[in-house]
């Protein structure tokens, strides 16, 4: 058997994150999706391109349960079986719209295990399982500029996206250290015409003092597609200089 390039998604039911499914759906790619929810539109379109897609039902929010989950089934190839392994940690959850002092528990601590754990427990597991593969190896987080601007009413997601760019930081260098360590990036997408937009600029201006930015973004049409956003990043993944920047935005290419 041929050995194939292997992706692990999380996020993939929709958005950008369903984007990225879709292009990566290849002949020779072996896709792995992690989400709550499994995508009827997926699998189709894993049967039209003629790709290789399990669909793993997985709440991130168990980020302890996903990272062994993961670690487990990777142990488990067999040696040569892919000719590369790219872990890609895309799902995260903005909370509902609101200043600190006013946020729920439930609803932060869920976005710090979906945004900041998961991912940093799901590297923590594919390096720690892939150590030893031969094969080119990367991690691209999907990042935001929310994780290098402050915002009021998003403590939230501004901490998990500015945890995430740091331990990718430093993961960066555990791997530098390696014989044949894997290639790290945290990664800014600009901004997207996703739900989470929508969310924004849908908010009470009262608790959320930015909703006329996001907004004036929509009406002047200076929204991306989750269909080319989707493109930028994975051409992104694919540059030579993949990991050089352990933290960038793809607005810099």
């Amino acid at each position: 058997m041929t050995p194939s390039s292997l992706y692990l998604l999380t996020g993939a039911s929709r958005g950008m994150g369903l984007a990225m499914a879709r292009q990566l759906l290849q002949p020779g790619h072996t896709l792995i999706t992690l989400s709550r929810q499994p995508s009827a539109e997926l699998a189709q379109a894993a049967a039209t391109a003629g790709a290789t897609l399990d669909q793993w039902t997985q709440d991130l929010a168990d980020a302890v349960q996903a990272a062994a989950r993961l670690r487990q089934w990777l142990e488990a190839v067999p040696a040569g079986r892919f000719a590369s392994a790219t872990l890609i940690n895309n799902a995260g959850v903005i909370p509902p719209i609101a200043p600190l002092s006013a946020s729920g528990p439930t609803a932060l601590v869920q976005a710090l295990r979906v945004g900041l754990e998961a991912p940093l427990l799901l590297t923590g597991a594919f390096l720690g399982a892939t150590g030893d593969w031969q094969v080119p190896r990367k991690v691209l987080n999907i990042s935001s500029g929310l994780g290098r601007r402050a915002m009021a009413s998003q403590a939230a997601y501004c901490a998990a996206k500015a945890g995430m760019d740091h331990f990718t930081r430093c993961v960066a260098l555990d791997e530098a250290a390696r014989p044949h360590g894997a290639r790290v990036c945290s990664l800014a997408p600009g901004v997207i015409d996703t739900d989470m937009q929508s969310q924004l600029r849908g908010a009470d201006p009262a608790r959320f003092p930015d909703a006329h930015n996001f907004a004036a973004l929509k009406d002047e049409g200076r929204l991306t597609s989750p269909e080319d956003a989707a493109r930028r990043v994975l051409a992104w993944l694919d540059r030579k200089d993949f990991g050089e920047q352990p933290v960038a935005d793809v607005r810099e290419a």
